[in-house]
């Protein structure tokens, strides 16, 4: 038996049916995506399988005995200790155990009432199994590598992410929802869940996202909501886009017969006399039936028409950056890069959130303080998207957010009103005067992304454009950057979108270090070593110092230059001090492996991570230390 089926669901809230009869079933084990346009109700069908809503009509199954557990969309922005928030998830047993933890406390200050209210709730765990949540509610962090008395509010998005996973994960449910647990999250962070929802066994997935390699890594079939309907599709993404064109096109061979056949008809019917005298009823009553059913159909949505208003020429040269360096509350965020930017390149940036990748950005456009130079190029027009829309007036329409007020816009110097232009970009009338805030985060993207194109540029910043983008709509974009002859700075966490896109990504290593690598994500990923360069080091020299023992047997020792009485002193200690980092490195490295340290002593461990960190780069200095006094004892 299926673990959910859906039988001609229905449901509607006022405009086209988001549901029409929708058939679906989930089998045990299944990784589906969720795939369809903003808009079609993906997350209104997650909250009806959750159970959080009800359909107008057919019927929802869950297999019983089975438990759900759903990942919203939403990051929360609370603030609260993220043990108490991960077990939030086990209802009465967690607000139990946490009023125990709340009256120890009290009673350890001298309370008695509270030491009093312990033993009830003690007695209420007993019943509860409360001990055992805790038990399990420290093991799940431990697995995650998060920190139980951490306050939610100071965590990053992905962090976040992973609570609320830990939180849904915690009563180790049979089927999991997730609504774009993708979204916002770095590149990191997006292989992590990715490796994660793959070790789990038999964990069944029902998941929405348009982030396409993550599809392809984790989905075991789509399914498709389209105009009301959910069709299922075996296999990856991949092989979805083959067997949807053969289904478009199917589906454009069917139109066109039923639209020849109703013109043939009605043509019939308007013959005059001569066809009423030997009128059939029967086919008046099929051309009847024939109209009601052209009434009825629903067309595919539309595609966005976007496309890029270029200005003049920029010089050659767009950026020349030199030493740039940026510092935020004392520390270095940016330290001493260096690059040169030309007209025509497509660059772009990658790293975990919280690097600078939008510092960066700023600093160069000279709109934060910087330590270095940024000499900028000649005839720059610069066309901004911010992933934070602060460019979108939220009270005002999505009309005069685009237009500014006016009802004629300028598109490639031909003057089109802006009800026609809003039209290429899915907003008809009705939808171009409700205002921004109405709107959903990917109707938001097509408002910023219509009044940017707008802008003659040669120079076009995007800062995290394909969030709540459907995958429709980003293909799309992607082709209209793969045909600009601009410049292009790009920040995204959407690694088939840089992979499409750019020709040189800029990776920053969290340390305020950028590297620069040909290519797209998949590139700088077959660039960077599979080692770190102290590993390399290492294995190099202790390869050196092997031959050069070898050497030493088999030959008499060569005469040596003579170093100075400190240097030789170095010399003689530098084997013993490396051998020294050596060990507290595995030590480090074995105590943070499995994440425990981090629940036992969290600022232990932390200290210990960035110990870790030193130690690469003190063993580095000595290894190429040692390289220079051997050299120079042999006199080379």
């Amino acid at each position: 038996m299926a673990y959910i089926t859906l039988r001609d669901v229905q449901l509607a809230f006022g405009g086209p049916a988001l549901l029409d009869g929708a058939n679906f079933t989930l089998e045990r084990g299944e990784r589906v995506c969720l795939i369809g346009r903003n808009g079609e109700g993906k997350s209104t069908l997650l909250k009806l399988i959750e159970g959080s809503l009800l359909p107008d009509a057919g019927e929802v199954s869950i297999q019983n005995g089975l438990t759900v557990s759903m990942l919203t969309q939403d990051v929360p922005m609370d603030s609260g200790k993220v043990a108490d928030i991960v077990a939030d998830g086990a209802g009465e047993a967690a607000e139990v155990l946490r009023a125990y933890h709340a009256a120890n406390d009290a009673c350890v200050l001298g309370d008695m009432a509270a030491c009093e209210r312990m033993g009830e709730l003690q007695h209420k765990l007993d019943q509860l199994d409360g001990w055992a949540l805790e038990n399990k509610v420290n093991s799940i962090l431990s697995k995650m590598g998060l920190d139980p008395n951490a306050d939610l509010a100071d965590l990053s998005g992905g962090r976040k992410r992973r609570v609320l996973l830990a939180r849904a994960l915690l009563t180790q449910p049979d089927i999991l929802l997730l609504d774009e647990p993708t979204n916002h999250l770095d590149v990191e962070s997006i292989e992590w869940l990715e490796k994660f929802l793959l070790d789990q066994n038999n964990l069944t997935l029902l998941f929405i996202s348009h982030d396409r390699t993550f599809v392809d890594s984790l989905a075991t079939r789509i399914v498709e909501l389209d105009r009301g309907i959910l069709r299922s599709y075996e296999g990856n993404y991949s092989r979805y886009l083959d067997l949807k064109a053969q289904q478009l096109e199917a589906e454009e061979k069917q139109n066109a017969l039923f639209e020849k056949k109703l013109a043939e008809e009605e043509a019939w019917i308007r013959q005059g006399i001569k066809a009423r005298r030997t009128r059939n009823e029967g086919r008046v009553r099929a051309l009847k039936a024939l109209r009601e059913e052209s009434k009825a159909r629903r067309f595919q949505q539309g595609k966005v028409n976007m496309g890029v208003q270029e200005a003049a020429r920029s010089g050659k040269l767009v950026f020349d950056i030199e030493h740039l360096g940026v510092s935020y509350d004392g520390k270095p965020l940016i330290k001493d890069f260096s690059a040169i930017v030309m007209r025509g390149d497509r660059i772009g940036l990658v790293g975990d959130n919280g690097v600078g990748k939008t510092t960066l950005i700023k600093a160069i456009l000279d709109e934060v303080e910087h330590s270095g130079t940024v000499k900028i190029g000649t005839q720059l027009e610069i066309a901004y998207f911010d992933q934070l829309r602060n460019q979108l007036d939220l009270e005002k329409s999505v009309k005069d957010n685009v237009s500014e007020g006016s009802d004629f816009v300028d598109v490639n110097g031909q003057r089109r009103h802006i009800y026609s232009y809003l039209q290429d970009f899915l907003f008809n009338p009705e939808r171009a005067r409700t205002p921004v805030k109405a709107l959903s985060g990917g109707e938001r993207n097509r408002v910023l992304l219509a009044k940017l194109l707008l802008k003659p540029s040669n120079l076009i910043v995007m800062d995290e454009p394909t969030n709540d983008l459907d995958m429709v709509t980003l293909e799309l974009l992607e082709e209209m950057l793969a045909e600009y002859k601009g410049t292009l700075l790009l920040i995204s966490h959407d690694r088939a979108f840089m992979d499409n896109v750019v020709t040189s990504t800029w990776v920053f290593d969290g340390k305020g270090h950028i590297e620069e690598y040909v290519g797209g994500y998949q590139d700088y990923l077959q660039q960077r070593p599979d080692q770190t360069v102290v590993d390399q080091k290492m294995a190099v020299k202790k390869a050196q110092a092997k031959a050069e023992a070898a050497k030493t047997e088999a030959a008499p020792a060569p005469v040596k230059k003579k170093l100075s009485y400190k240097d030789q002193r170095e010399l003689d200690q530098l084997p013993a001090e490396i051998e020294a980092l050596e060990a507290e490195q595995a030590e480090l490295s074995e105590k943070l492996a499995d994440g425990s340290w981090f629940v036992s002593d969290a600022e232990a461990a932390t200290q210990a991570s960035q110990r870790l960190a030193e130690i690469e780069e003190i063993l580095l200095e000595k290894l190429e230390r040692w390289d220079e006094l051997e050299n120079m004892s042999k006199g080379s």
